[in-house]
């Protein structure tokens, strides 16, 4: 066997599998919908929290995760993708421990604060491997759907089981809810510890090994078309242009050093700050995640008003993710026909007209069966609407990241999101405080959202990544 030969076959048993990583976000989804979803129904109804107290917690959950999106991803491009994700999980055990024993209002926030950093660190990482194998498909000439959409549909398969799990858990107490919680990342710690090939810490190029002289040959061989892509990458970034993902360590050269690896970072960094296209497209798209997170704030609020619980909870979850593991992959399809533009277009529609129909029956008093019509349009709504953006906003960021790594793009995106949220959540707050009665006050937050779609939905397709 040559050396060509097992340095190809080496790079290859490197690469974590794609069934490994749609399996974590599985796993990842079970773990957080058996507890999350609960949080503002446990707030408000246990323990007696305001609406605007609850709404900051959910707030700074989303804002400590998504807002730190872009430190998770400059984390996933300087320890690799395999600590970052061993760090998320333990980091969030010890928020799922945390919210165990809350009981308080600093309790709860300081469980959810833990909780998002986990999935700061995770995430992040994840949709960095995610991106890597998709773009190894697409070089491939690959027919299968996107793996971004795969990902999709394995997460709310997680999102199916994890609230059944925790409504039953919760029928015990929310502490034991927690407590199951923080066993599956606990044991997902485990698994990934040794499931995932090992990586080599990118942040000191000078402890590199040196390049062998087959090393370029290896990467020409094993994939050809993006030979002139990985160049413009290593000049952009000041690296190999590996990202990690196939684990093997960073060229470097012998005259590699600790400031170059800096340097290399902060102007990939820059690069991607000076986009203003791309800096616009994630600021809009927040839009996006602070709609989907009405499902855990909004959503409880209108099933208080009609005195539902948690089980009601639990089966509109399923509902939701029923919708997106039957649609996602056809919409999938759908989209990817009718182009990204239209695509984005059409999920924030949907989301609007989710937001729209909430604001007119949040008026009329409803009995019975009834009762159910508003909160279930709005679960249709959102979620029709994501699987329309979500698997087409994605793919674009390889585009706008141009051969560069992806972990900072990701991590801008989602920190747009976790600032509109915890903005929104803290101007959605005291709007949710009117809506315990049918009325002209019971519409407003919906007025509100209603509204802010039409920004992305007018916008995103004029900032689409320009081909080059």
């Amino acid at each position: 066997m040559t050396t060509l030969e097992t340095t190809g076959r080496t790079a290859t048993a490197l690469r974590p599998a794609s069934g490994l990583l749609l399996a974590s976000q599985l796993v990842f989804n079970i773990g957080f919908y058996a507890v999350v979803p609960f949080l503002a129904l446990v707030m408000t109804r246990d323990f007696g929290l305001a609406a605007t107290a609850v709404g900051i917690v959910l707030g700074a959950r989303v804002f400590s995760q998504q807002g730190l999106f872009l430190v998770g991803g400059m984390i996933t491009d300087r320890w690799g993708a395999r600590r970052a994700m061993l760090a998320g999980c333990l980091v969030r055990v010890s928020g799922y421990l945390t919210l165990a024993m809350a009981g308080s209002f600093p309790l709860f926030l300081l469980g959810a604060v833990l909780t998002g950093m986990g999935g700061a660190l995770f995430s992040p990482a994840l949709e960095s491997l995610v991106g890597k194998a998709e773009e190894r498909r697409r070089s491939t000439g690959g027919k299968a759907p996107a793996l971004f959409a795969l990902l999709a549909i394995c997460g709310e398969i997680g999102a199916v089981a994890g609230p059944l799990l925790g409504a039953l858990l919760l029928g015990v107490s929310f502490t034991w809810a927690a407590l199951a919680g923080a066993v599956v990342f606990t044991v997902m710690a485990g698994v990934l510890w040794h499931s995932l090939p090992a990586e080599e810490p990118r942040h000191s190029p000078a402890m590199q090994k040196p390049a062998t002289p087959l090393r370029p040959a290896a990467r020409q061989a094993a994939a050809p078309q993006s030979t002139e892509r990985a160049e413009r990458a290593e000049k952009a970034d000041g690296s190999d242009g590996s990202g990690g993902f196939d684990g093997t360590e960073g060229s470097g050269g012998s005259g590699g050093s600790e400031r170059s690896g800096r340097t290399g970072r902060t102007e990939g960094t820059a690069a991607m700050l000076r986009d203003r296209r791309f800096v616009a497209f994630a600021a809009l798209y927040g839009v996006n995640l602070l709609a989907y997170n009405q499902l855990y704030f909004g959503l409880p609020v209108e099933l208080a008003r009609n005195d539902a619980g948690p089980e009601v909870l639990a089966g509109l979850f399923a509902v939701a993710s029923l919708l997106t593991v039957a649609l996602q992959w056809p919409i999938s399809r759908l989209t990817a026909r009718i182009g990204a533009g239209r695509a984005l277009t059409a999920g924030f529609i949907l989301k609007g007209l989710a937001f729209g129909s909430m604001a007119v029956l949040a008026q009329v008093p409803a009995a019975g069966t009834m009762q159910l019509l508003p909160p279930l349009l709005l679960v249709v709504g959102l979620c029709l609407g994501h699987m329309c953006i979500g698997p087409v906003a994605m793919p674009l960021v390889l585009d706008f990241a141009r051969g560069r790594r992806t972990g900072i793009y990701y991590g801008l995106l989602a920190s747009m999101g976790g600032c509109a949220v915890l903005l929104g959540n803290i101007v959605l707050g005291p709007l949710y405080a009117g809506v315990s009665q049918p009325g002209p006050d019971a519409a407003w937050p919906w007025v509100l959202l209603a509204a802010l779609t039409v920004l992305p939905a007018v916008g995103l397709p004029r900032l689409l990544p320009t081909k080059t």
